[in-house]
């Protein structure tokens, strides 16, 4: 965004999309409050001169609004010209003066805080009762999510043109509040010349395929699971979430173990073949190689599939299996890590998660699914998508490998390995909302379905 507003002001000047970002604040307020005592506490640079703004619009729609400033804006700027414009009272900059405060509108700094928040800043936010923040509560990192000092948490955060990464990303995300995007007008000029690399996992950011009265199981595709013979309910599970998801035809390549799986569904073909036998089949073009499996058959399947070409969705297993030396995943089109599992194969993360997982997708040439409260998913060329669209009751034993089978029928379809990923982990998080606040993994399968015909109805992939 830093760009976009660089590149904005050399067509529109700031104090234009200031007032415009003000009076976006002060609509938002009367939207969702009713007139009271606000507080608008400024900071010294653009996020104060657009709480400025906002309050001299509250002011003329009648609301009992005060100003307290923490620092005065630069002589001769934009918000020096704000905060002149504001002919309300003036208010000391206390916790005191935020208590007697009905409502509390945050205007200290914004998403580009570079340091950590004062402890007198937090003091004072912290006696509001009620808070709303523009652009980002102060003290969250808008890159990253993370807290700089001591953060109040927001009822609502009104920001501008597009989310911020720290909007969606925890622990940011939990004290972001309701979360409202306006649009302030910005040029379109300036927002085609900053090229998107970030977007707000939902539908129409990629398209399912649609089925025609030519389609067959063969043009749906063919999903195969390497299976194990110590944990079979973890192919069980891929399975069914590959069949759910619309795969044409899912076998599980089970080898000697293939009686384990004998009373499955009927639907489900299961295979005694030897691995490489199986292979030279080209109608099965993609595999799931790790729900299940220990290290040895891992590393007993994986790199055959390799080398036989085929699209390789790496999970569980697969990815334990090589901790410590990703570059053996090197080939696998899709690799699904919670925390855990990244760290184990990447190296601790640190603060950035976007950044880690870009490098770890361009490093190992895969799509990554960092699985997790806000779900990443990266490709090589630097494309990150950032899905909340879930429920916490997703974190069970068996939700992953359901997953795995989503993504795989996607990309068994005919999907971009980076779209069928995204897509797979919105369908499986739609799955995970419709089937209530208790779910278990094998519950999933049966609310796929809906999921999909609900995709397929929405539109639209928010920029960030």
């Amino acid at each position: 965004m830093g760009r976009i507003d660089q590149m904005a002001a050399q067509s529109v000047s700031v104090s234009v999309l200031m007032e415009a970002a003000g009076r976006a604040v002060a609509r938002a307020l009367r939207q969702h409050f009713r007139p009271c005592r606000v507080l608008v506490l400024c900071g010294p640079g653009n996020n104060g001169g657009d709480g400025y703004v906002a309050a001299r619009y509250l002011d003329q729609a009648g609301w009992p609004v005060s100003v307290a400033a923490y620092g005065e804006p630069k002589a001769g700027s934009v918000s020096a010209l704000a905060a002149a414009r504001f002919k309300g009272p003036r208010q000391p900059f206390t916790p005191e003066e935020a208590q007697r405060a009905d409502l509390v509108v945050d205007a200290v700094f914004g998403a580009g805080l570079s340091r950590d928040l004062d402890k007198g800043v937090s003091a004072v936010l912290g006696a509001a009762s009620r808070r709303v923040a523009i652009d980002m509560p102060s003290g969250i990192d808008g890159g990253t999510g993370q807290p700089r000092g001591r953060v109040c948490k927001a009822l609502m955060t009104v920001t501008f043109v597009r989310p911020k990464p720290g909007h969606l990303l925890y622990p940011g995300r939990e004290d972001v509040g309701e979360l409202v995007v306006a649009d302030i007008g910005m040029p379109s000029a300036a927002l085609a010349s900053v090229p998107p690399h970030a977007w707000r996992n939902q539908p129409g950011l990629w398209h399912l395929p649609v089925l025609s009265a030519e389609s067959h199981k063969y043009t749906r595709g063919v999903v195969s699971i390497c299976a194990g013979q110590s944990m079979p309910g973890a192919a069980r599970l891929c399975a069914g979430g590959a069949r759910s998801a619309g795969a044409g035809l899912v076998r599980i390549a089970a080898g000697q173990g293939a009686d384990l799986f004998r009373s499955g569904p009927p639907g489900l073909v299961v295979d005694d073949a030897p691995l490489p036998d199986l292979l030279d089949d080209t109608r099965r073009k993609v595999w799931v190689c790790g729900p299940g499996l220990t290290e040895r058959e891992v590393e007993g399947a994986l790199p055959l599939l390799l080398a036989a070409q085929k699209t390789v969705l790496a999970d569980a297993g697969a990815l334990s299996a090589y901790a410590g030396a990703p570059g053996k995943l090197r080939g696998v089109a899709v690799i699904t890590p919670h925390m855990g599992e990244f760290t184990k194969l990447f190296g601790p993360v640190g603060q950035d998660l976007t950044t880690a997982v870009r490098k770890a997708a361009k490093d190992l040439n895969a799509v990554v699914v960092l699985k997790g409260p806000t779900t990443l998913i990266a490709a090589p060329d630097g494309r990150l998508a950032v899905n909340t669209h879930a429920s916490p009751a997703l974190g069970t034993a068996g939700s992953g490998d359901t997953l795995s089978g989503v993504i795989a029928a996607l990309l068994a379809a005919g999907m971009a390995a980076w779209n069928a990923a995204g897509a797979g982990v919105w369908l499986h998080g739609e799955a995970g909302l419709q089937a209530g606040a208790w779910p278990l993994a094998e519950d999933l399968d049966r609310y796929l379905g809906p999921a999909r015909e609900k995709a397929t109805k929405m539109q639209g992939g928010a920029l960030i």
